[in-house]
């Protein structure tokens, strides 16, 4: 890589340029992000994941900016207007902007007022203009421009002033001064058009109907909402600056006499800003904006996914799972450990059937025959009325119940994935069965899901679809390799995110373990057809292979350091299994003995820290929750009640919570904790278990605003505790809250 696209690389990702040069050459070579972050620390300079995606979106960017500058030069070159110093200004373009800048002036156009200028022969004349020179008769060489064509000396004059125009927009160093005037004080407005001011379904937009905001401080979700509002029809956007100052400024680079072709000059520059320029530059920066909004909302997303894709699994336990409904009924099905289906059926336990007796009877009868150890309820409609009738009943082993997620549930049930595990079964089977492999296990389940119908989101349908599809990728496959993948259990839909896995190669791991049966150790993946020593490279340290015939199999620990650990037991005087099972071995492992020149320290220290436990599985234990048994709808809830709840979303300005009624409350993000923070995501973790105090209800818009601040305000001397969930939390009393919520206003109002 040439040295001067380097050091930008560099500068843009703070990162050395010893370590870019090794990740391009890892990239390119095909490694994956996640084997480079896990078995590559030595050669990255232990880069982590975040980091290593910087690098490789620079490094990518860098390679299109070049083809791009391939492309322009030949143009150019074509043109005949190729010199030694344009040569090199775009060999020195860093941006993809300035480059464009550059190329402005040659770059072919459409009919411009300019161009039909030029066809008249006006050219020479605005090139006096433009010069400026002092002792021009501007009058007497004009009326030499007069023909057939140009009728009078104002019309030749007119056409140079347009020409001038287009000289002035295509001038780099007029752009970047229009451009510093955009980045440091742009300002956002919105305004609603009056044929749609009354309109029922543009009052969800009404705090933007007369809006202004700088541009460089509107938050991500408020410009997202501004376009999403435009596009719809209902407001229009702009994105301006002082015009007076943005002339001022073109003349002060422009005007370099005051004579008799200032009054012309003057007069193209004001056109060629409101005409060219300003156009120009605000689409510029409202696709800029758009594409800061895009990643911060994308950000959001992705850190929202991945929360949701290492959320605690219940692990290998036989489940009964329900997808509630009223008039269908709850659709059940039995699960074993594997997450296999044992049996389904449909209760009626609710209205207009009422057969509590009969579901009740149902419930008890499975949960004994299946040995069944937990019980997941979907969250959707009925969701509350099930999860009460089954806690109320008694069975006769322990079971624990679990509220589930149905977001996306029956996105998987009619899809070609839900259709290929379960041809036989209806939808709504499917759809329970979903519900239930998400309690065992919510990464293997989701990951059959496209990430962005999972509902965890900020305005991710508005944002740009192939970055948030990368983005989404990217940490659906970080989340597999770091919990690693049971090649012997696995689908192949999971198996084809783990490290250097293609689909036709995860189908075919899936194929071989049908017909030769399990995987007895990692060596045996090479067997598998299209899985080369490249391929195994990439994706034997993110498999699993539980009771191997070598320990290590079932470990994090790469097959390419197994000798190190051979070495280590040899030296102890043990063998592998005893090195892995006992601490007091391992202590007297000499770590610097070990160290070589390519095998460094990070590699010493992952292996170590890997024989502690191996394989464990880096997400939390599975907790269960109950709402609060005295509010099942909206109207339920009163302003002061103290409740439970799950946060179920996370965005920039805030958090929603589930707390039962089917509508999630919001908590603002100055509504969180009595201290300043910027992002929720400093507080919060998406599936956390809150207290929150209702502060608000709007039963007609369906609202409900909801305060974890004030839990902490109402009680500042009590240290929190484990929260039991099973009993309905009691509400503070109206009066009480009230004068609380008064006393308090001002000591959080920031």
């Amino acid at each position: 890589m040439d040295n001067n696209y380097l050091e930008h690389i560099s500068l843009t990702t703070n990162i050395s340029k010893q370590s870019i040069i090794a990740v391009t050459k890892l990239h390119n070579e095909g490694a994956t992000i996640p084997f480079m972050a896990r078995y590559r620390k030595e050669v990255t300079g232990n880069l982590d994941e975040v980091q290593l995606a910087h690098i490789i979106e620079a490094y990518t960017s860098t390679q299109e900016l070049i083809k791009r500058k391939e492309t322009i030069l030949n143009t150019i070159k074509e043109l005949g207007k190729l010199t030694p110093e344009l040569a090199f200004k775009i060999a020195n373009c860093m941006q993809a902007t300035v480059l464009e800048d550059v190329y402005l002036p040659y770059k072919p156009k459409r009919t411009t007022k300019a161009s039909i200028a030029k066809e008249k022969g006006l050219e020479s004349l605005a090139v006096a203009l433009y010069a400026q020179q002092q002792e021009l008769s501007i009058s007497a060489l004009a009326i030499t421009f007069i023909t057939d064509v140009v009728l009078t000396e104002q019309d030749a004059l007119q056409g140079a002033q347009d020409i001038i125009a287009e000289w002035i927009a295509e001038d780099d160093l007029v752009r970047n001064t229009i451009r510093n005037l955009y980045s440091n004080q742009a300002i956002l407005t919105s305004k609603v058009l009056a044929s749609k001011a009354n309109d029922a379904d543009a009052l969800k937009y009404k705090d933007y109907f007369e809006y202004s905001q700088t541009l460089a401080q509107c938050p991500s979700h408020r410009l997202l909402a501004i376009r999403r509002a435009e596009k719809e029809g209902y407001l229009a956007m702009h994105i301006t600056i002082e015009k007076e100052q943005a002339i001022e400024a073109i003349q002060k680079l422009k005007l370099l006499h005051n004579n008799d072709t200032t009054p012309y000059l003057i007069k193209a520059i004001e056109d060629s800003y409101s005409r060219l320029l300003k156009p120009s530059i605000e689409t510029e920066y409202r696709l800029l904006s758009k594409n800061k909004a895009d990643d911060e909302a994308i950000t959001v997303f992705a850190d929202n996914v991945q929360q949701l894709l290492l959320a605690a699994p219940l692990g290998a336990k036989n489940i009964l799972a329900l997808d509630p409904g009223y008039r269908t009924g709850c659709k059940l099905v039995c699960l074993n450990e594997q997450g296999n289906l044992l049996y389904h059926t449909t209760i009626y336990p609710h209205a207009p059937q009422n057969d509590v007796i009969g579901a009740t009877h149902t419930l008890q009868q499975l949960t004994v025959k299946y040995n069944i150890q937990a019980i997941g309820i979907g969250n959707g409609t009925a969701g509350r009325e099930t999860e009460q009738l089954v806690r109320s009943i008694s069975f006769e082993q322990q079971v624990d119940v679990y509220s589930i997620s149905e977001q996306g549930a029956s996105i998987y049930s009619a899809s070609d994935i839900a259709r290929e595990e379960f041809p036989e079964l209806d939808v709504t089977v499917r759809g329970s069965i979903s519900i239930g492999r998400r309690l065992l296990d919510p990464l293997s389940e989701l990951v059959k899901i496209d990430a962005k119908s999972i509902g965890v989101g900020q305005y991710q349908h508005d944002v740009n679809q192939a970055k948030l599809k990368t983005s989404l990728d990217r940490v659906v496959a970080s989340c597999v390799n770091k919990v690693g993948v049971n090649v012997n259990t696995a689908s192949k839909h999971l198996l084809q995110y783990v490290s250097g896995l293609s689909s036709t190669v995860a189908h075919n791991i899936v194929q071989y373990r049908s017909t030769q049966g399990a995987y007895k150790s990692k060596q045996e993946l090479l067997k598998v057809a299209a899985l080369g020593p490249k391929t195994y490279e990439q994706c034997a340290g993110f498999l699993r292979i539980p009771n191997a015939e070598n320990i290590l199999d079932s470990s994090a620990v790469h097959p390419e350091s197994y000798h190190i650990i051979a070495q280590m037991a040899n030296d102890l005087k043990c063998n592998v299994a005893q090195l892995v099972q006992d601490n007091t071995l391992r202590k007297k492992i000499e770590i610097n003995k070990y160290i070589t020149e390519t095998i460094g320290i990070y590699t010493i220290q992952d292996i170590l820290k890997e024989l502690e436990k191996p394989g464990l599985d880096p997400r939390p234990a599975i907790e269960t929750f109950a709402y609060d048994a005295t509010i099942k709808t909206i109207d339920d809830v009163k302003t002061g009640m103290q409740v439970p709840g799950i946060v179920t979303n996370i965005t920039s300005f805030g958090a929603f919570v589930d707390i039962g009624v089917k509508q999630d409350g919001m908590v603002h993000i100055s509504q969180i904790t009595h201290r300043y923070i910027t992002d929720p995501n400093q507080v919060l973790k998406l599936q956390q278990k809150v207290q929150v105090v209702v502060t608000d209800v709007d039963v007609a818009r369906k609202r409900i605003a909801l305060s974890m601040k004030l839990t902490q305000a109402l009680a500042p001397h009590v240290k929190p505790k484990p929260v039991h969930y099973n009993k309905p939390n009691n509400t503070v009393s109206q009066d009480d809250f009230a004068s609380k919520l008064q006393a308090l206003k001002g000591k959080f109002s920031k």
